[in-house]
């Protein structure tokens, strides 16, 4: 993968992450045949069968988050806020990245592409008010295996390896899983899960297209499907989603994405298999940086930055074997992930060299595997069934980072990228991590009451050599963490198709290498937070919805303090943050009720989310970049071969306020627009979409054809940026048509 002209240093080939990812799988492949009790339990036609008391009624859930339930029974036996969004609700929204569908739930606010985010490579989430610059506050999985460069060290996500058009589902957890899953778990967990290998031979071959009001730029998706399970129980599946072409900004956005993915699986006996995946992703996106105020008042679709863009690639092979009788459930999950990302950035210089620019590289490495076991036994007394479940994870990470930079030029005078790039600094870090966790499911009556504990032991550390002065001074600072994350939750079925819940739960982040890099010798603490829940989930054949209380304590959160207003800051441990509010939605399909209005269902979703500093210069004060209102209202009406769906979504006023100072140096909270552009107040704002599709039968291939269009009445609208590339204001979707043609074989 090339950068403009200039190459990046990153891991040799493909094919040697390839070569890494298949020993890996060996390895675990030897570890998990040499289980020989359960396997042959499973396969032996006289071992004893499952006690049948009970189990009619109740059986092993195991591994909740992918399960065998359907996801309207996911969701309803969750005690805490879950949203499942399938394949058809995304398509019917017009998605055509994450972004957008993860839109679709309550809770969790996507920015758009902005600063050294600022690719479609990238992903800017935040739930329930937490920061969304690169999604470090949610544990973010694909089908089970975690999805940043390193869970404990490095867990943003500028690059996101996940394509859109590869999925079947994105399944958000907000409340009641920092016990199974973690580390990053305040924001909840997000698990997309990719298509599933089907029980016959089917296929699918689609390609969108966006076309952008502005310029008249496109950008397509192609998508590929194929795949099938023999009699013998093999089964393989190839994917295949991808994004190339050019944004609504300026002529330097141009986005290559391609993100492969082999799946297989075995069944070993009818109640135990074995399923592996080879998974590689590729992405390059030019980043079209943000405008002053003036520049965007002179053409918010322009771009001022020759050079900035980002790229990456990342290749994991994972291996899994199931076991499951009803009253037994047990699994190992086995995985290795080698990632490389590099970007070029071009930062503005102030003093003697205000109005000049110099060029930033930063090649970066990490590489991880993880073993996951875990277990679950149905227990019976009586009237109450218990659901014990053990895991445990082992999982070691290793980064290596590079900081370069560029003498100051003159923009516009000079090729910056045949200029010559200094180091100025180097870190090699690396974490151990190994983490338990025991929950007990108690089923009496209506009531699902499920104490759990994890407990997280980390060590870490970064070797830093910095290059800035007149010679190299190392620093090796260590971090250890050793926590316990207990939660409780509670359910009560109202009946089949209600059911309220109740939680409580402890939330941590560790430190991060770039964090112990920047403490200055202060002895970081893990971020912790205490996540409160109460709510229900419904569902009916005519509704279905969600209605959920949330509160968060969040202290202990890391804070970069740049007493000085330079770029440069020393992270402390001093930054405390409170976030509450509500989430809900809401489906009715009228047609079930009314047949006169047969075809015709409505949907809603709204959230309130007050998120406030609760220390510093800015307490009382709402943080950055989240709107405290989010609503939108959905109708789709299907008659015949045709559907039809319309998209209203709004949100409120948001705030980019600045970074607040010390008691030496206090600074204002700004709410007026500043001459940059990356500081004040965003107005709210709404966008419409309109889609028509038609399903052709057997006498078309199965074809079907979609046509829509995206802010169909223009609204302009933008966001704000203070990253290190100068920050700024990004304007957001033009009018956009999008045209899509699926034939399935």
């Amino acid at each position: 993968m090339v950068l403009s002209h200039r190459p990046v240093q990153g891991p040799a080939t493909t094919v040697s992450a390839l070569t890494q990812c298949a020993a890996a799988a060996a390895a675990v492949a030897a570890a998990l045949f040499a289980l020989p009790s359960l396997a042959q339990t499973a396969s032996d036609p006289h071992a004893a069968e499952p006690a049948a008391t009970g189990l009619s009624a109740v059986t092993v859930t195991g591994n909740w988050l992918s399960g065998a339930a359907s996801n309207a029974e996911k969701v309803l036996e969750h005690a805490g806020a879950r949203t499942i969004v399938d394949r058809q609700r995304i398509q019917e929204s017009g998605s055509a990245s994450l972004r957008e569908a993860l839109r679709l739930v309550p809770g969790v606010q996507v920015q758009d592409s902005n600063g050294t985010g600022g690719s479609d490579v990238s992903l800017n989430l935040g739930v329930r008010g937490l920061t969304a610059r690169l999604s470090p506050r949610s544990y973010v999985l694909q089908d089970g295996v975690p999805v940043s460069y390193a869970p404990y060290g490095q867990p943003q996500l500028s690059l996101a390896p996940v394509a859109l058009g590869n999925l079947e589902s994105v399944d958000v957890v907000r409340g009641a899983g920092s016990v199974r899953y973690g580390p990053q778990n305040v924001g909840g967990i997000i698990n997309f899960v990719t298509r599933a290998i089907p029980k016959d031979f089917a296929g699918e071959v689609s390609v969108g297209t966006e076309i952008y009001g502005q310029g008249g730029n496109v950008k397509t998706t192609p998508s590929f499907f194929v795949g099938g399970t023999n009699e013998a129980g093999l089964g393989l599946a190839v994917l295949y989603s991808g994004t190339h072409g050019k944004g609504w900004r300026g002529s330097n956005d141009k986005t290559d994405i391609d993100d492969v993915l082999v799946k297989s699986s075995y069944r070993l006996s009818p109640n135990s298999g074995l399923s592996a995946s080879l998974h590689h992703f590729e992405g390059k996106g030019l980043m079209p940086g943000g405008l002053t105020s003036a520049q965007y008042a002179a053409d918010p679709f322009q771009s001022t930055r020759s050079y900035d863009q980002f790229t990456g690639r990342r290749t994991d092979g994972s291996l899994k074997y199931s076991y499951e009788d009803g009253r037994n459930s047990f699994e190992v999950l086995g995985y290795y992930v080698d990632s490389f990302r590099g970007s070029y950035l071009e930062r503005d210089g102030t003093g003697a060299n205000a109005g000049r620019r110099s060029l930033n590289g930063a090649p970066r490495s990490y590489s991880y595997y993880g073993i996951e076991p875990r277990y679950s036994r149905i227990f019976e007394t009586g009237p109450v069934v218990q659901e014990v479940s053990v895991g445990y994870r082992h999982l070691k990470e290793k980064s290596s980072e590079t900081a370069q930079v560029t003498a100051f030029y003159a923009p516009g005078q000079v090729d910056a990228m045949a200029l010559p790039l200094g180091t100025t600094q180097t870190s090699q870090g690396g974490t151990t991590a190994n983490a338990f966790y025991i929950d007990n499911r108690i089923d009496w009556g209506n009531w699902t009451i499920t104490p759990g504990v994890r407990y997280e032991r980390i060590r870490s550390f970064n070797n830093v050599v910095d290059y800035r002065g007149p010679t190299g001074v190392a620093s090796s600072p260590k971090a250890e963490a050793n926590e316990w994350l207990p939660t409780l939750s509670a359910l009560y079925r109202m009946n089949d198709n209600w059911s309220v819940f109740a939680n409580a739960g402890k939330s941590f982040g560790p430190q991060q290498y770039a964090q112990l890099a920047q403490s200055s010798g202060n002895q970081l603490h893990p971020e912790s937070a205490k996540t409160y829940e109460l709510g229900t989930h419904f569902k009916s054949d005519s509704w279905s919805g969600e209605l959920t209380l949330f509160n968060i304590d969040f202290d202990k959160e890391l804070f970069l303090d740049r007493p000085d207003g330079s770029g440069t800051g020393v992270w402390t441990d001093l930054g405390a943050t409170r976030h509450r509010g509500l989430e809900s939605a809401l489906r009715y399909d009228l047609g079930k009720s009314h047949p006169a209005f047969k075809g015709l269902s409505l949907g809603m979703t709204y959230t309130f989310t007050q998120a406030v500093n609760q220390a510093g210069d800015f307490a009382g004060r709402d943080l950055p970049l989240y709107s405290r209102h989010t609503a939108a209202l959905s109708a789709r009406y299907a008659i015949e071969r045709w559907t039809f769906n319309a998209e209203l979504n709004a949100q409120s006023r948001q705030r980019s306020p600045g970074t607040p100072g010390t008691t030496i140096a206090p600074k204002p909270y700004v709410t007026q627009e500043d001459a940059n552009g990356n500081l004040g107040d965003i107005p709210g704002f709404s966008t419409l979409g309109l889609r028509a599709s038609y399903q052709g039968g057997k006498d078309l291939h199965n074809l079907r054809l979609t046509v829509g269009m995206k802010n169909v009445l223009d609204r302009r609208y933008f966001t704000r940026s203070t990253d290190s590339n100068g920050g700024g204001k990004y304007v957001g979707m033009p009018r956009t048509l999008y045209v899509q043609g699926t034939i399935a074989f």
